[in-house]
């Protein structure tokens, strides 16, 4: 029986009309009586209040037999996560420290909270996250060209992993050397900064590889490439780092998707499907990447 059962049965004998003693005609002699349906309720509620404990307890469940399972490919070897997992430890942009504590436990149920709920707190390009227009063009930011306008249909789709030289950052030579044709449209470009497991060092590292000025407008003027992603935390190389945001994001066209975890991916062509946060007025925002076998 429940509190609710107990709250019926104080309802049902406080309805009753009638005292616990029923003013009958007595036998002389002999006290009051009970009526039998005061008797029943009476003694039901001294069973349920003796026997029973009504007191509000939280949820419990058994123990897992097994731990969590965190993975990294799935279906056999047709879908791949390429986002990284958000960790303290991960690297933050020009930070020796990396991104620190972010996420906290204010509301607990060991503390007494009727449900765990969690907060946190980070830069909106930290660890795999997208570019807006407004990233670097502060009259785009005014305008409100931010990540809740960008195109959903560049973020998904046929998509094509290429292995960028590994002794150079991308420029107008190297893009050349790709030979990538015409018509393709998004392009993951995977560097040094995977095989160097650059996203899995705490320190920020200047030396990543990433596009010169040179590279970046050779791609937007001899490619129909819209979306550009990379693995590390930023498009473009630390030397040309404005330079290079400024020629790929001026038309509004190219979406960058940065910080992409590519290790153990074999490149080829694959359907990638990548969702940002529709968050209002921001310039850049972590993002959930995969890949899938065409």
């Amino acid at each position: 029986m429940s509190l609710d059962i107990t709250n019926e049965l104080h309802g049902f004998h406080l309805s009753t009309k009638q005292t616990p003693f029923e003013h009958t005609p007595r036998i002389a002699g002999r006290p009051p009586t009970m009526s039998p349906l005061h008797l029943l309720s009476t003694t039901l509620l001294l069973l349920i209040s003796t026997h029973i404990d009504v007191s509000v307890s939280q949820p419990t469940c058994s123990a897992p037999q097994t731990l969590p399972l965190r993975r990294e490919i799935y279906v056999d070897g047709r879908i791949f996560d390429i986002s990284h997992r958000y960790t303290p430890h991960m690297p933050a942009f020009d930070s020796p420290d990396g991104v620190g504590k972010f996420l906290w436990l204010p509301k607990s149920m060991k503390n007494g909270s009727i449900a765990n709920n969690s907060e946190m707190k980070m830069g909106t390009h930290t660890g795999t996250h997208v570019d807006a227009p407004g990233h670097v063009f502060d009259g785009y930011f005014d305008d409100g060209f931010d990540v809740d306008t960008l195109d959903l249909e560049v973020l998904n789709g046929p998509t094509l992993l290429v292995d960028v030289p590994r002794d150079k950052n991308i420029t107008a030579e190297v893009m050349r050397s790709l030979h990538i044709p015409r018509g393709v449209r998004r392009v993951l470009f995977r560097t040094l900064n995977t095989d160097r497991r650059l996203m899995f060092k705490k320190e920020f590292d200047s030396s990543y590889v990433g596009f010169m000025r040179d590279g970046a407008q050779w791609l937007v003027d001899n490619t129909d490439i819209k979306l550009v992603g990379i693995d590390y935390l930023s498009v473009a190389a630390y030397d040309d780092l404005i330079p290079s945001h400024l020629v790929l994001l001026e038309g509004r066209e190219i979406i960058l998707v940065e910080g992409l975890k590519l290790d153990d991916v074999p490149a080829g062509i694959y359907n990638v499907h990548c969702l940002p946060l529709r968050l209002l007025g921001a310039e850049g925002s972590p993002i959930r990447c995969i890949l899938i076998k065409s």
